[in-house]
């Protein structure tokens, strides 16, 4: 253990594939998690006689749920977006040939306590009940401007500054009214606040682009989800890192971070010290070196009939912006079902989260529930958010944000690359990583 490079202990989304690049680089890379099931607190749980011990619930489900082993709960659920970062890391790092992937059916948007589909089309800008006639001819204008919008050629700007122009200036120019406005910038753009619209407009304009292009690559939505739960990426992680002559230790208990002068020297379990130069590890390994940072509710809800007014999905992501409930962020759902191996013959999953902003958690996410409405079983969390305070410079030791109520994987994506920007000094370049890659095992092995 005294070469390992890295000791890498849960969050294991983060760390497999941040270890899978590592190890790509020639790296030596130990995991080591102390809990018994890979994926931490991004696991997907099964039996479902566990999900009610995990949740203290009494009894055993009852025997319309099917049986057990039919189930596999997400505890966080995300979806990925099609053309999104976390696809293009899986491609990279050839995860995918361990995963079967299915396109989520329909994403939604919450208006007037209705739910409608997000139109990102010019077809469904005009086909859409959302809007009135007139206002769908100004979104399809906007939607053709974002389209032909290339931040490499001014001719296509039509007078907007992509790095000045704030993006309520650009809503101004194509006069889009307030309810546009709010399931643009929170369906299509997914940003999770307003604070986007005082920001120059081309972060705004690729990320409408994003989603229009990962729609455009299945049709029915932008996104993906793994058969049998998010369980099997990090399983596929495991994997990966294994080939690369990974060590992966399950069910480790942590009892130390040795520190000497500073900086990271090793981690202590079992009266052994795994020596290592640097270290990435969640929140909860080093209470010491972090902040909190608000607060996530998650209703895990069991139905037995999908969402209504979703025409009947197996699968669904309804987004609820946070001016159409009176907030300051929104409120996200996902729904899943036993099309996706997740659940029994005739059962739903759909959940619920968003960022608590009062005293009264239950409250602020009953405009998510009242749309699931009858719910056979209920799981509820609160979960702590926190931050790095310790950036990794001078100790070596790099944490990872705690997963946020999103139900995307874009803002994990983001932290991935902020890690490796810490860890390695520089940005994370896609092509640059092949290249070392090729460099490294040859082009032939890749194939």
């Amino acid at each position: 253990l005294n070469e390992t490079y890295g000791a890498v202990p849960v969050l294991v989304m983060f760390q497999l594939f941040l270890s899978g690049i590592m190890s790509v680089n020639g790296k030596k890379v130990l995991h080591m998690d102390r809990n018994s099931y890979y994926g931490g607190d991004s696991a997907s749980i099964t039996p479902l006689e566990d999900l009610y011990k995990r949740f203290k619930l009494p009894g055993c489900p009852p025997e319309t749920m099917g049986r057990g082993r039919d189930w596999n709960v997400d505890l966080i659920p995300k979806f990925l977006m099609a053309n999104g970062q976390l696809v293009k890391m899986l491609l990279y790092t050839e995860v995918t040939r361990y995963l079967d992937f299915k396109v989520t059916e329909g994403s939604f948007v919450y208006k007037g306590g209705k739910i409608y589909k997000v139109p990102s089309t010019e077809a469904e800008a005009l086909a859409s009940s959302l809007m009135g006639l007139f206002e769908k001819r100004r979104f399809r204008k906007f939607l053709v401007y974002v389209a032909n919008f290339d931040e490499n050629d001014p001719r296509t700007f039509e007078g907007v500054d992509p790095k000045k122009t704030t993006m309520r200036d650009v809503y101004k120019k194509f006069d889009l009214g307030q309810d546009v406005i709010d399931f643009t910038g929170h369906a299509l753009a997914l940003y999770r606040t307003d604070d986007y619209l005082d920001q120059p407009c081309q972060e705004t304009i690729n990320r409408i682009k994003l989603y229009s292009e990962s729609l455009a690559r299945y049709g029915k939505s932008p996104y993906l989800y793994p058969l049998y739960g998010l369980g099997e990426l990090p399983q596929g992680f495991a994997r990966l890192s294994a080939i690369y002559g990974g060590t992966y230790m399950l069910n480790k208990p942590i009892q130390e971070i040795v520190i000497e002068n500073g900086k990271v020297v090793g981690v202590k379990s079992e009266g052994e010290i795994a020596r290592c130069k640097q270290l990435i590890c969640d929140p909860s390994y080093v209470p010491d070196r972090v902040t909190k940072v608000g607060l996530v509710i998650r209703v895990i809800c069991i139905l037995s009939h999908p969402i209504k007014n979703t025409n009947d999905a197996n699968s669904c992501q309804i987004i609820i912006p946070q001016n159409q409930v009176n907030r300051k962020s929104d409120i996200y759902v996902c729904m899943i079902s036993s099309a996706h191996n997740v659940a029994a013959q005739g059962k739903y999953i759909a959940i619920a989260s968003t960022t608590l902003e009062t005293n009264d958690p239950e409250k602020e996410i009953k405009p998510a529930l009242d749309l699931l409405e009858p719910i056979e079983q209920k799981f509820v969390s609160i979960s702590e958010l926190f931050a790095p305070t310790d950036m990794g410079t001078e100790s070596q030791i790099f944490i990872s944000r705690t997963y946020d109520a999103t139900t995307h994987f874009e803002t994990t994506c983001d932290d991935i690359k902020d890690i490796y920007k810490r860890m390695m000094g520089s940005e994370f370049d896609f092509e640059e990583m092949k290249r070392k890659k090729n460099d490294i095992y040859g082009e032939e092995e890749q194939q």
